[in-house]
């Protein structure tokens, strides 16, 4: 269990300014359900032009909330100037702190306030701009790149930390690591080895592939296909309609369906039909 100050809990539990500001001068969203965190920050200028009022929506955890929270009382009173030279370690210090593993939810404070000022400036949005390197929570190149400049990150996990990405799959943290290193200018010690897939990761993705690729064509001919069971590297099919009774069924077999299974899921695998 992660150790929280006593600010976060208090921002978690009486948090401040919750709300959208009416006819909001700034507006910035950052973030998605789907990837579990998202934030809508709005703020209002007064005729001095200083942030008069700022409130926020935000759908995470107690430490998002707590920032969120936090956010909204350090800018009111600011210039956007001032404002913008917010950092996400600031937020985090006026927390007394975030455990490492909840500093990207300082980083999405930050990100929301930049959205924001951009708005209300009239400018671009900068955090589009990229390619998406951790599909599983949408984070771009740009964006990790960044996290590891400002914060000095060495790891997949301290990126994780403060962004989010790597904390999926891990189909990205190779691309991760060549971030790193191309910032730091420290190569990995050792050329990382692909991953070995469990029975279950294999079974699923040799579903897929015969839902996907293999019975659509099978079909077109009158044909099907189904999954019977899975041993030592051994996927046992049993062959259906006209293919039950084709005379070209074993070249079909071999041929197609274990060439595209060896070639989706892993060349170890073989393909033997089952007679029912």
């Amino acid at each position: 269990m992660w150790e929280y100050t006593n600010e976060v809990k208090e921002h978690f539990l009486n948090p401040r300014n919750v709300g959208v500001v009416e006819n909001a001068d700034g507006i910035g969203e950052v973030g998605s359900l789907a990837c579990g965190d998202a934030l809508k920050l709005t703020f209002k200028l007064d005729k001095d032009k200083k942030i008069s009022d700022a409130k926020f929506q935000t759908f995470g955890c107690a430490s998002a909330i707590a920032s969120s929270s936090a956010l909204t009382e350090m800018i009111k009173g600011l210039s956007i100037d001032e404002a913008a030279g917010i950092t996400n370690d600031d937020i985090a210090q006026y927390l007394g702190g975030l455990p490492k593993e909840k500093m990207h939810c300082s980083v999405m404070g930050r990100d929301a306030l930049e959205k924001a000022i951009a708005h209300y400036r009239g400018e671009p949005d900068k955090m589009v701009e990229g390619e998406i390197v951790c599909e599983c929570f949408g984070v771009t190149d740009i964006e990790i790149a960044r996290a590891v400049k400002e914060n000095n990150l060495k790891t997949i996990e301290d990126v994780t930390g403060y962004v989010k990405a790597g904390g999926g799959c891990g189909n990205c943290h190779e691309s991760i690591e060549e971030i790193i290193a191309s910032i730091s200018g420290i190569q990995p010690k050792e050329e990382r080895k692909p991953k070995k897939l469990t029975n279950i990761q294999k079974i699923r993705l040799i579903e897929e592939t015969l839902e996907r690729e293999i019975k659509p064509a099978l079909k077109q001919d009158g044909g099907d296909i189904e999954l019977v069971d899975f041993a030592d590297n051994t996927v046992y099919v049993e062959l259906l309609g006209t293919c039950s009774t084709c005379t070209a069924s074993q070249v079909t077999l071999k041929h197609y369906v274990e060439t595209k299974i060896k070639e989706l899921v892993s060349p170890e695998l073989v393909v033997e039909e089952v007679e029912q």
